[in-house]
């Protein structure tokens, strides 16, 4: 089955509001594109990022996402006020998060809840670690926190954005070979399938973890890789742009 394909660019903890002005500016004068394009930023730039992508197809979100709907919860931000500045994403469970953060499987899975209730489409990350891997237990690791996540949505989890990032790759420069991201994507996809039916095969299971220009067309060919969740190489509109030109 030919999925439209999605790029979203990763952020992190990066940006002002000049660099960010020259960096959605060259994303936009290189579109349009054959696949969908949208960025993750940090909560200040929501404001900015929505007026300037406003009238364009290129999508933006958050990168992270209260399990609370309101309340007494300083420094979250929930759902509801991602919907207000029109979030199409929100990013959930990422590797950085569950590791500085401790954020368990089920707070992921309760994020996610927390956005589709509010009409933002989290992404879900997924990924094992270095030493995980070389266990032999990836398998059984990015299982674990998918599952906890089709369990909180029942029904709504065909609704949701899969990201997998093995954690080894993200940041270090190294990458998954086509064949072992292939490889993790079906798992994915089987286990999204048993829980979804035939709808899992028109979810996106995104592919993230040192993705650059030179590489990305050939993890994008892949049958189960759908995009990919872009960290650095997100932040030079030259490389981003490249990345986007691969998608279909």
């Amino acid at each position: 089955m030919s999925r439209r394909q999605l790029v979203v660019g990763n952020w992190k903890m990066h940006g002002s509001r000049p660099a960010n002005a020259t960096l959605l500016d060259g994303i936009l004068q290189a579109g349009p594109f054959a696949c969908d394009v949208a960025v993750c930023v940090p909560f200040p730039f929501l404001s900015e990022t929505a007026a300037t992508l406003a009238s364009s197809d290129i999508r933006w979100g958050s990168q992270d996402c209260s399990a609370q709907e309101q309340g007494a919860y300083t420094g979250e931000v929930s759902a509801a006020m991602l919907h207000e500045f029109g979030c199409r994403y929100a990013i959930v469970g990422h590797s950085e998060r569950r590791a500085m953060h401790a954020e368990s499987d089920q707070l992921v899975a309760d994020k996610a809840k927390a956005a589709l209730a509010r009409g933002v489409t989290p992404i879900v990350c997924v990924g094992e670690t270095r030493a995980q891997r070389e266990a032999g237990e990836t398998e059984a690791v990015v299982k674990r926190q998918l599952a906890a996540v089709i369990h909180t949505l029942a029904h709504c989890a065909g609704e949701i954005v899969v990201a997998y990032e093995p954690v080894w790759a993200i940041g270090t420069g190294l990458t998954a070979s086509p064949e072992q991201a292939q490889s993790v994507h079906a798992l994915l996809r089987a286990q999204l399938r048993a829980a979804s039916g035939a709808h899992a095969d028109e979810m996106k299971i995104l592919y993230g973890g040192s993705v650059k220009p030179d590489n990305a067309a050939t993890l994008f060919a892949q049958p189960d890789i759908d995009g990919g969740l872009i960290g650095g190489a997100s932040l030079k509109a030259a490389d981003f742009v490249a990345i986007c030109r691969a998608g279909h």
